[in-house]
């Protein structure tokens, strides 16, 4: 179903759109779009008083912060990172924004996104980010956990692998959110101004 409405108190949440993410190759849309899109509903944001919360996943070099558990995929070695490659992009930076810094896939386990956006009177996000089916899933899911409306922007989220993403935008958001591009949630959101 597509885009009805947004809260009056509705907050964009912006997954880990970082040097590092953004440096790897997605799919279906480039990672300057996805910047370039989420830029766009920032400002739109912003120029309304509305909360933009810019989330981060960071680490220790060793890996010893990573979540714990064994899984298929098996440990891996702790990935060597560049400096910086935690470093939200330039081109979303503000600083009046809520910057969430988190260790695991979803933003609202172990940080305090929840509190940051119940102090605020939140009662809706509008997600954006890289990757779809891994921080962008997790947190959509933790949100409509937690008792939010989620609103997904279906052409500012990407993945590394088309299947993932498509089943996320296919299967999993339709389940937990109403989805729409950045043009229809831009709308919308001008829409309530009339």
């Amino acid at each position: 179903m597509p885009i009805t409405t947004l809260d009056p108190k509705t907050a964009l949440v912006v997954v880990d759109l970082q040097r590092g993410i953004v440096a790897v190759p997605v799919t279906p849309h480039a990672a300057t779009d996805v910047v370039a899109r989420t830029a766009e509903l920032a400002g739109a944001f912003r120029e309304r008083g509305l909360p933009v919360v810019l989330v981060r996943v960071t680490g220790r070099p060793d890996g010893a912060d990573s979540p714990k558990g064994r899984t298929d995929a098996g440990a891996g070695s702790p990935a060597v990172r560049p400096d910086g490659w935690d470093e939200i992009v330039e081109e979303l930076t503000s600083g009046d924004d809520i910057i969430v810094t988190k260790r695991n896939w979803g933003a609202f386990y172990g940080t305090d996104l929840d509190l940051q956006l119940r102090r605020r009177g939140v009662t809706q996000v509008v997600l954006t980010g890289i990757a779809t089916s891994i921080g962008v899933e997790s947190t959509a899911r933790a949100a409509h956990e937690h008792g939010y409306h989620v609103t997904i922007a279906t052409d500012a989220v990407s993945d590394r692998d088309a299947g993932t993403h498509r089943n996320g935008i296919e299967k999993i958001f339709p389940r937990l959110a109403e989805t729409g591009t950045t043009a229809e949630i831009l709308e919308v959101l001008a829409e309530r101004e009339r």
